[in-house]
């Protein structure tokens, strides 16, 4: 029988596979001029994958390859780069971050990376939902952030630390050291705070390791090839994610948030009980808003979840990476960890002991104020620790990169540039926090970057560990509070000192989309300090 086109099969099949690769050949890089014939200087794309290489394939964190970008492009106001055959742009000119993330914002508002808008507990949150969803639903939540509320907040917060505290106790860590995971101790108190601050729930896992809002904080940020891919398709291949129905938070931890939360909601609602908590708040807004449909969002079902569910998990790994990177730079800098007890100590003898929401509140996010607000803010009493803590999120910050997209065809200032609408945008964060420019020696950790006369001698729009303009993180100002109180807590009466397995220097993991260690964790030695 003769073959189709040939007179054998085999010669055949080895034209149309080579017809179709070359097919998809053409078709992957089409575009690999786009930015040639615009004038913007380009990263080199691989057919295929584009300049995305190494992430694809897992080899290289997006942070780092951003950061690699922004540093090969010295000199320029931003570069060209494709994923897989679609372009994208880094900015690194400051003026020009400055018009995305604040100035001309409503040409920027929304993020390009998305969750697949069926998985509404990953889309339907304040940090992905796109306009005019997201700004209804902003000025809802922002109440719940106010001054009143963080000091009633504290403390509850409190209680965790004295948990925290018990948990050291019971260590018996008088005449010893142990070598502990501090990581994971950490996102054990960051859990708890979450739990009974925005949920009522006495979580304990402090105490309890495998409770299971820590056992599925785990899942979700576990970066093994499975979750590196879906959190790496969400934020830079948002078609693929709609089509493979992924999920933001995994499947069995959608399951479980919407399972748990949902049903202190409903517990909530039946017992009539006021805790001015996020679930108090969530259910005034269902009462309120319940008929409602603002873009596509309601605020019922899923949709009212996802606030609880993203309350959970952005406040679980922020604090907890922000705290346990802080106690490993402390480790290997005692000269500084021992100025910062200190601090602490004179702080602790005007309150007898007692940690209060005044010691740590005013401002715990004064480093990220404008040198006008700066000159009329009384500052805290624990100006070192912002300090040192504002370096750690220099150094670590918990997304080393933004995104944006272009709503419509925006010319940039001072440019022949013009962006198409649906232009993909990044910036690198650790990019701009470690450029020699702007931070001196920037793979040393100096808390004195962030001195008064220091932050006002800097330009603005260089540092934005939590993102900068309306859209920055809704819960900093918490998130803050609860890694200071876990700081204060633990260097009271503990020391940290580098262990035979603490990674010198830090090496962050390739698979990773957030800054974290390789392994996930940072072993350190503790031991109690003899007061005088």
């Amino acid at each position: 029988m003769m073959a189709l086109i040939t007179p054998y099969w085999g010669l055949d099949g080895i034209i149309v596979v080579t017809t179709l690769f070359i097919t998809l050949y053409l078709y992957m890089t089409r575009k690999f001029n786009y930015w040639k014939k615009r004038g913007v200087v380009e990263a080199t794309p691989t057919p295929f994958f584009g300049s995305f290489v190494d992430c694809i394939l897992l080899k290289k964190s997006p942070g780092l390859f951003f950061q690699e970008l922004y540093d090969q492009a010295k000199g320029l106001p931003y570069i060209g780069f494709y994923v897989l055959d679609k372009p994208f742009i880094l900015i690194r000119d400051r003026e020009l971050v400055k018009n995305v993330l604040i100035k001309d914002f409503n040409s920027f508002v929304d993020r390009y990376g998305t969750p697949d808008q069926r998985d509404r507990l990953g889309y339907c949150n304040p940090f992905f939902l796109k306009n005019p969803a997201w700004k209804h639903l902003r000025t809802k939540l922002t109440p719940l952030f106010t001054s009143g509320k963080l000091k009633k907040i504290f403390e509850l917060m409190l209680e965790c630390g004295k948990n925290l505290d018990a948990y050291l106790k019971s260590l018996d860590l008088e005449d010893k050291e142990l070598e502990m995971e501090v990581k994971d101790l950490t996102a054990r108190f960051s859990t708890d705070i979450i739990g009974i601050t925005a949920y009522g729930l006495n979580v304990n896992s402090v105490n309890n390791p495998d409770a299971e809002f820590r056992k599925h904080g785990r899942k979700i940020f576990d970066f093994d090839i499975i979750r590196a891919f879906e959190f790496l398709a969400t934020f830079f291949f948002p078609p693929i994610v709609s089509i493979l129905r992924l999920k933001f938070f995994g499947k069995e931890t959608t399951n479980f948030l919407r399972d748990v939360l949902w049903g202190t909601i409903t517990e909530r609602i039946k017992s009539g009980a006021k805790r001015n908590d996020l679930i108090d708040h969530l259910i005034e807004l269902r009462n309120t808003y319940a008929d409602q449909d603002v873009g596509g969002f309601k605020y019922d079902g899923d949709d009212l979840v996802a606030q609880a569910a993203v309350f959970f998990t952005a406040g679980y790994e922020t604090s907890s990476s922000a705290v346990s990177f802080t106690l490993y730079e402390l480790a290997i800098h005692p000269e500084i960890q021992e100025r910062l007890r200190k601090e602490i100590h004179d702080a602790l003898e005007e309150t007898d002991g007692k940690i209060t929401y005044d010691m740590v509140r005013k401002h715990a996010y004064v480093f990220f104020l404008s040198i006008e607000d700066c000159n009329k803010t009384e500052l805290t009493k624990l100006q070192y620790l912002d300090m040192v803590i504002a370096e750690t999120l220099r150094m670590y910050p918990p997304l080393p990169f933004l995104d944006r997209v272009t709503l419509e065809r925006y010319k940039v200032p001072n440019s022949d540039l013009v962006l198409e609408k649906n232009t993909p945008i990044y910036i690198s964060m650790t990019g701009m926090h470690y450029d020699p420019e702007y931070y001196p020696d920037p793979n040393k950790f100096d808390p004195e970057r962030f001195t008064e006369e220091n932050k006002r001698n800097r330009p603005p729009c260089i540092y934005f560990p939590f993102g900068e303009g309306p859209r920055i993180c809704i819960g900093m100002r918490m998130g803050l509070l609860q890694t200071k109180l876990a700081i204060v807590t633990i260097l009271r009466n503990y020391e940290v000192t580098p262990s035979k397995n603490t990674p010198i220097p830090m090496v962050i993991d390739p698979k990773a989309l957030l800054t974290t260690p390789v392994g996930g964790g940072i072993n350190l030695n503790i031991r109690k300090i003899k007061l005088n």
